[in-house]
């Protein structure tokens, strides 16, 4: 075990063990399901800070009166107590309808400031791994944070879950595995491959964050994978646009993805801050049995 893993084991065990992996709770299902009836979908992610574009983007957001927010990670600096606070100032009115997976800033301190702040809000620890019915879809939460045993836990978990026949499904994580941001640190990040090698083939929809941009890449083993991380913070990452992965992208606007969900259909929209839609598409999935 390396010194910094010892470190991130030490403040995991306050709240469930290495890995993160909390107690199971009982007190009912962390996310609502909903009815098969057409429902609004937004996913935003790197926009958990104060500042007037992060503000913006979270007036888009909360006007728009989502069914379901997909939070997809990272409270700046560091996932503090009080950063959260300050998370809560953005999108605290929307909680009860949030959907929460940690990014890679907050989850070294989870303990402190992911755990206790959803806690708060849910009546229980947030799980690593849950899932819900809306709109005729199964959406699964995963937490690309995890490593060791706890990673092999969640990712036979996921295969278990996507068991079943039929696509209609869409998983979220915070960071993707296939990306064609540029900046150090941003781009294909390989150690979420368990997540994905269980998803192809099996879910309609996967949508990351992490990188500071918006991108669509082309159907790969029948998956598409979005990236909505355009939150404000920060300036938006560039993005290879020769990158032949692409079906859309875009480093220079904030703004979210909108997903429109019906039964076996989802409509993709990046909508910009002041309104414009950047990119549309529609996703068909198989119902299954």
């Amino acid at each position: 075990m390396t010194a910094r893993t010892a470190v991130i084991c030490a403040v995991a065990a306050l709240i469930g063990g290495c890995g993160g992996s909390p107690a199971p709770d009982r007190s009912g299902p962390f996310v609502l399901s909903g009815s098969d009836a057409p429902a609004t979908v937004w996913a935003i992610g790197d926009a958990g800070h104060i500042g007037e574009r992060e503000r913006t983007v979270a007036k888009l957001i909360g006007d728009a009166r989502p069914d379901r927010l997909l939070y997809l990670g990272d409270v700046y600096e560091t996932g503090t107590a009080e950063e959260f606070e300050v998370y809560d100032q953005l999108y605290g009115r929307l909680a009860s309808v949030t959907a929460p997976t940690p990014g890679n800033h907050e989850w070294p301190s989870h303990a402190e400031g992911y755990g206790p702040y959803w806690a708060s809000k849910k009546g229980q620890t947030p799980p690593s791994q849950y899932s819900f019915r809306l709109a005729g879809w199964e959406i699964i939460g995963l937490n690309s944070q995890l490593f060791g045993d706890a990673e092999d836990e969640q990712a036979s978990w996921l295969r278990r879950k996507v068991a079943a026949p039929g696509t209609c499904r869409l998983a979220f994580w915070h960071e993707p595995r296939y990306s064609a941001g540029t900046k150090e640190g941003a781009g294909d990040e390989p150690t979420v491959e368990p997540l994905w090698s269980a998803v192809e083939g099996r879910v309609a929809l996967v949508v990351n964050a992490h990188d500071h941009n918006m991108q669509r890449m082309k159907p790969r083993d029948g998956v598409v994978q979005l990236i909505s991380g355009s939150g404000g913070h920060n300036s938006p990452y560039p993005v290879d646009a020769s990158d032949e992965r692409l079906a859309f992208a875009d480093d220079e606007h904030d703004g979210a993805l909108r997903i429109r969900l019906s039964p076996g259909r989802a409509q993709l929209a990046f909508v910009a801050t002041g309104g414009e839609v950047l990119d549309s598409s529609t996703v068909s999935c198989n119902e299954g049995g």
